[in-house]
Order: C-alpha cells, then structure tokens, then sequence
C-alpha cells in the first residue's frame, strides 16, 4: 500500500467511524457469520441443463443462454450474434420444443429429475461413507438453479471445502470448461470464496467403466444381444479438436477400456458422434449416418450406449430412442435397443461416491479419523471464548 493510498483510506475510515458501512457492491460476504460453526465439505454436481418447459419460449430463453457462451461457439461476437439472434433463435426454439415434448414426463425434464435424483442418492451413500459432514448441491450451468447460487447456498450451509465435479465423464472445453469459467465467475463473487477442487474427467476410472460394463451386460441379459454395439457420444466441431481439445482422444480412451471389459473383438464394437449442428465439419463418424448404414452391412440388431451421458436427456431419449430408431429401421435394420444412462443406479452411486471420496483426500471431512465428538468440543470451546470477549473478559 502506497502512502497516498493510506493516507486517503485513513481519512475515509474516520469519516465513517461509528457510522454502519454499505454493503460492497462487488462482492457478496456471510451475514453473521457464526466462528463457532464447524466447517464442512461440500461438493457441487453440474450439469448442462434444460428448459423450464417444453414450449419454444421456455426453449428460446434456453438456447440464448446455452448458444451465447464462447465456449459454446467459438466464433466473434460481431459474426455469430446476428446468427444467432438473427436465424437460430427465430427458427430452432420451435422444432427443439416439439422434441422435448416427446420426452417430458410428470416430473418434468427428465434430465433436471434424473440430475436430482442421483444428486439425493450420492448425498445418502456420502452420509453413510464419508468421515466427516459432507454436503451436495445441484447447479445446472444453464438455466436453472445457477451454478453461482448453488455455490452460495453451500457457503451459507457452512462449506469451506468445495469439490465440484461436472457430470461430463470426457473432458471437453465446451462443456467441462464451461462449468470451470461459471465456477470461477461465481467466486469471483465471494468475500470469502470457498478452497476450492475440481474433477477434471473420469472417462478411465474402473469404477465407471465397470458400471458402464455392468449395464450393458445387464441390457444383454435381459433382453438379448445385438449384432453390434455402438457406442454414441456427443460432438463437437473438428477444429476444437485439431486446437487441442482431448474430448476426441478420451472418448477414445472409454471406447478400448469397455470394449477390452467386455471382451468384444474390435468388430463387435462402432463409435460414432451425434447432435452435430451447422455446416462445419464435425467428429466422424456421425451417428445418424453410421445408424442408416448399419443394415447394409448386415447389421440388423443394433445396441446403443451413450457414455458421454450421466444422465438421460434430450440427446438420447429423443435422438437415439426415437429418431435414431426411426433412421435405423427406415434403412431396413429390424431393432435398435437403446441402453438407458447410468442415471442413479446403484453402480453409478458406489462409482461416483468413490471418486468424489478420493478427489476429497486431505481434507477433514475425509479423513479415516475424524472425530465429530472431538470437533463439538471445538465448537463449545470456540462459544465459550466469544462469549468471554463479548462479556469483556
């Protein structure tokens, strides 16, 4: 701090001696903040997120926001916003609203409920597995509830420990980036932001390649096996790819540790990616191209799995389940059994559980010998002292 500086703070701070101070309108503090509070872990689960409703003015107000963020598109401000605004969200609101209404259930999007559903289960399975207290939210990075206020809501729960784990299992910047620039924009926020984890990707962690594998063996068993298992993933524009985004090679990466757990020869076994929009040239082989052409290879049964997907949602309850099925039988194949996401099924619970328990090491909450009778000792203590301080003594 310079001299004119704190001279000048000096002469602010006794202007306003005795005088209550506003707010800071640049960064959000804790009201009360109770010393004596015992600090917990917490950990936020984020996920893409869905429209309020499957109307095109519910979608329209989706897609702005999920089509404005750079890490989305990757073209200049002045070039893609009268795209934008200008043809896609005039146009796509309407026919993207058609297709969610041929998935919403009673709940709502199944992709919120789904989210919620295994964010609940992963809370139980933490609260009998984990040492210590351990929290979990569910922010959604578009659309609601925001990544900003999930974080908000933990701190004011108590959490000084944050682990965030975005639910993309492969790493890619337009979706797991994304949720890191919407971390860091919402800490930017705190007084006292939160230490601070991150799950980068789990695309080779054996607990979820086991779980992965145990669903599709489970699908077999149940209702027969196909002549080829694809495997579907979510693309993204080539030249991502080609600045060094590693999405394509951890995709890759899934595909070899679940076709070598599943002992299928390299023929037995496609890759293939989906949801491509635009004219610029994609990751290939695209699904609903490699899906028609299936039947002329002699591929009449066909099992889909999405492994880029922790949840099932618009991406394949709709482009897999119906049209893709529609596109396959069209084309002269017989069926096409769709393998639902790992969703919360207890195999995804234990798998995601463990990796949140491992990526937690060194913390407290986390630790073999945490003593909660130890930490309530900690915190009467700690009453005590203030209460000593307020009294004057």
């Amino acid at each position: 701090m310079n001299a004119g500086f704190a001279i000048a703070y000096g002469r602010l701070a006794a202007s306003h001696r005795g005088v209550a101070m506003p707010r800071s309108s640049h960064y959000a503090g804790l009201a009360g903040y109770a010393h004596d509070a015992a600090p917990q872990a917490g950990v936020l689960l984020v996920n893409l997120g869905t429209p309020t409703a499957p109307t095109p003015i519910a979608v329209r107000r989706y897609l702005a926001e999920f089509l404005s963020d750079p890490r989305v598109i990757e073209y200049p401000r002045w070039l893609w916003w009268p795209i934008l605004h200008g043809v896609i969200l005039r146009v796509r609101p309407r026919r993207s609203a058609h297709a969610y209404a041929c998935i919403w259930t009673d709940a709502g999007s199944p992709l919120r409920s789904g989210s919620e559903a295994l964010a609940h289960a992963l809370q139980t399975a933490l609260a009998q597995r984990a040492p210590g207290p351990v929290r979990v939210e569910l922010a959604m990075r578009y659309g609601a509830p925001t990544v900003r206020e999930r974080i908000e809501t933990l701190q004011r729960a108590g959490v000084r420990r944050l682990l965030v784990l975005p639910l993309y299992p492969q790493y890619s910047a337009t979706s797991t980036g994304s949720v890191l620039d919407a971390v860091a924009d919402a800490l930017k926020a705190l007084r006292w932001p939160p230490e601070l984890r991150i799950v980068n990707d789990y695309h080779a962690d054996a607990a979820h390649i086991e779980a992965l594998a145990t669903s599709v063996e489970a699908h077999w068993a149940a209702h027969g096996r196909g002549d080829r298992l694809l495997l579907s993933f979510h693309g993204i524009p080539r030249r991502y790819f080609l600045a060094g985004d590693p999405y394509h090679c951890q995709c890759m990466a899934t595909t070899r540790l679940l076709r070598e757990r599943l002992r299928l020869a390299p023929e037995q076994m496609s890759v293939s990616f989906q949801s491509r929009v635009g004219r610029e040239r994609w990751l290939e082989p695209a699904t609903d191209a490699t899906l028609k052409s299936l039947p002329a290879q002699g591929v009449k049964r066909v099992d889909v799995l999405c492994p880029g997907f922790a949840v099932d949602c618009l991406e394949t309850l709709e482009e897999i389940a119906l049209r893709g099925r529609a596109d396959f039988l069209s084309a002269g194949g017989e069926a096409l059994h769709y393998i639902p996401a790992l969703n919360d099924g207890a195999a995804q619970v234990d798998a995601l559980a463990s990796l949140i328990l491992r990526h937690l090491g060194g913390w407290p909450e986390a630790a073999p010998g945490y003593d909660s009778a130890a930490v309530a000792a900690a915190q009467a203590a700690a009453r005590a002292r203030a209460g000593a301080m307020q009294d004057g003594r």
